[in-house]
């Protein structure tokens, strides 16, 4: 019996990596379904000083201060409203991506990138895992978000979110 928030075993996909897919700005992503805590709607986002520029602010989810980052701006996809707000696991704890539409979880077959610099006309490659395609759309496996820059734990920290 399937618990609330468990994926639904897609046998019909073949293979691939079981992901969430979704959109952010003009680009299709998905990010490693084990990495993701949950989807929500966008909640009260403030500022956070002396962040780059893709930390949208700071959050409260479930009661703890979490930073906002904005996947649209952190690939160079550009500004974009949030759809949805992804609780995302890392090291130092959740983060919140700001997101476009959540199209569903979905069986992703991607070419690993080798971080190839002409990817997003040299954005942040070491975020993108592999490209596929999703229909006729190129799509974005996103590394880990893990690794968010200390700038943003620090600021974070500075805005009193624990570490």
């Amino acid at each position: 019996m399937r618990q609330y928030g468990q994926a639904p075993a897609h046998s019909d996909e073949g293979a691939g990596v079981v992901s969430l897919v979704f959109r952010a700005g003009p680009l299709l992503c998905a990010l490693r379904l084990d990495e993701v805590i949950e989807t929500m709607r966008p909640l009260e986002t403030r500022a956070l000083a002396g962040t780059p520029a893709f930390v949208r602010g700071i959050t409260v989810l479930r009661g703890v201060p979490t930073p906002v980052i904005d996947v649209s701006r952190l690939l160079g996809g550009g500004t974009a409203e949030a759809e949805r707000y992804l609780a995302v696991r890392t090291e130092r704890g959740a983060v919140a991506l700001a997101t476009g539409e959540v199209l569903g979880i979905r069986a992703v077959e991607a070419e690993p990138t080798g971080g190839h610099p002409a990817l997003l006309g040299g954005g942040n490659t070491r975020l993108v895992a592999g490209v596929g395609t999703m229909g006729t759309e190129p799509l974005l496996l996103l590394q880990s978000m893990r690794a968010v820059p200390d700038e943003v734990w620090e600021a974070a920290a500075a805005a009193g979110v624990p570490s």
